[in-house]
């Protein structure tokens, strides 16, 4: 085995009230005004509060860009780094789930490094350290507060861009289950099927280690305990609590791991549709692991038995086919949709979108690499 590298946040908060001693953290590190970037239903009901409050009592200056869109775009990027730079804002923190995470990412990034936002896609392409950034996470599921992982998308090409870099990993990674509780139950079923194929994916990766084998055999064992729960009842503080915990081992997972052809194919979808992340991924999941059950049969019997299912006696396509049907029922049951054509996705839209895919960096670590047409197939069956 090749020796790897393991990133992830310098430091990471968790549990209840951990807003609060983040507030003490980031004063300590001598930060004097923040760009705060959020989303504008987050600063409409009034959670940014939450942080600004912390922030005030500090001492700690801000500004806040909430123009971030769900799929965040080079222009939200743009926009940001202007406010940014207007207000001579010495750090940056995002407020929400992955799209303000990654948004932010990339206004810090191009603050230290320059150009714009589309020179960083590909893998650790940029030179220098980005703005230092404060990640305070909202939902449980992209991880985007402690990853290297930035998803952009072109408005031009309607691609998203997949920027791998290890300059991207914040500082300082905060998730405090009370800011979930008022999060939807669509939103929660979503983001929690993220968590589920970050970790499904990076379990089956070609560069899989023990380490991030354990991460990610936890995060399946609580997804599948506590999501559902979650999803019922979004004021179970225990349920919103393992799903923080859930989600984070996922993304040190697949931030060391990396992924596969779902996220590879779900960007394509939500770049060229602008359709929601993890709803896609949730659709794609067990499409793609059918496909890759071929050469990873062993490695999907084990997700089987993580979800709770006794596979002692079954063979490892047994097994495979188990953990397909499992993760089947789990989007069944939290209200997924069944398949892309009900987000709009078209059949004559194939062609262009596999072309894509395959360019996708998340595609590199798949355990079967696929030809043009069986990526096309499997959007097929995800119909």
């Amino acid at each position: 085995m090749a020796g790897l590298k393991f990133f992830m946040p310098s430091v990471n908060l968790m549990g209840p009230n951990c807003l609060e001693d983040a507030g003490k953290d980031i004063k300590a590190l001598g930060f004097k005004k923040a760009l705060i970037v959020t989303d504008k239903v987050l600063n409409d009901i009034g959670l940014v509060k939450k942080l600004t409050k912390v922030l005030y009592d500090n001492n700690i200056e801000y500004v806040i860009f909430d123009g971030t869109q769900p799929n965040p775009t080079t222009k939200n990027v743009a926009d940001g780094l202007t406010l940014l730079k207007n207000n001579n804002c010495d750090f940056v923190i995002s407020f929400g789930g992955g799209s303000p995470h990654d948004c932010a990412k990339g206004i810090a990034l191009v603050a230290s490094n320059g150009g714009e936002i589309k020179d960083y896609e590909g893998v650790d392409v940029s030179k220098k350290p980005q703005l230092p950034l404060v990640a305070v996470n909202t939902t449980a599921g992209t991880a985007s507060e402690m990853t290297r992982f930035c998803i952009i998308t072109d408005e031009e090409r309607h691609v998203k861009m997949a920027i791998v870099d290890k300059n991207t990993t914040p500082i300082l990674a905060v998730n405090d289950p009370l800011l979930m509780l008022d999060m939807p139950s669509s939103l929660t079923a979503a983001t929690g099927m993220d968590a589920l194929t970050h970790a499904v994916e990076a379990y089956v990766s070609t560069i899989a280690t023990p380490v991030t084998d354990a991460c990610a055999q936890k995060a399946i064992e609580l997804i599948s305990k506590y999501l559902r729960k979650a999803v019922e009842n979004g004021k179970d503080e225990e349920a919103r609590d393992m799903m923080a915990y859930a989600e984070f081992l996922a993304g040190m997972a697949f931030n060391n791991a990396s992924l596969g052809y779902v996220h590879a194919m779900a960007h394509q979808l939500g770049g060229f549709y602008d359709l929601p992340h993890g709803v896609c991924n949730a659709i794609l999941l067990p499409h793609v692991q059918e496909y890759n059950s071929q050469v990873a049969a062993d490695r999907l019997k084990d997700i089987a038995s993580f979800m709770g299912l006794d596979v002692s006696k079954m063979t490892s396509e047994e097994g495979a086919k188990a953990a397909i049907e499992a993760i089947k029922k789990l989007s069944r049951d939290i209200n997924i949709p069944s398949g892309i054509k009900e987000l709009g996705a078209k059949e004559e839209d194939f062609d262009i979108l596999a072309t894509n895919a395959l360019k996708d960096a998340c595609g590199l670590t798949n355990p079967k690499q696929a030809t043009h047409e069986e990526i096309k197939n499997i959007f097929k069956n995800a119909l």
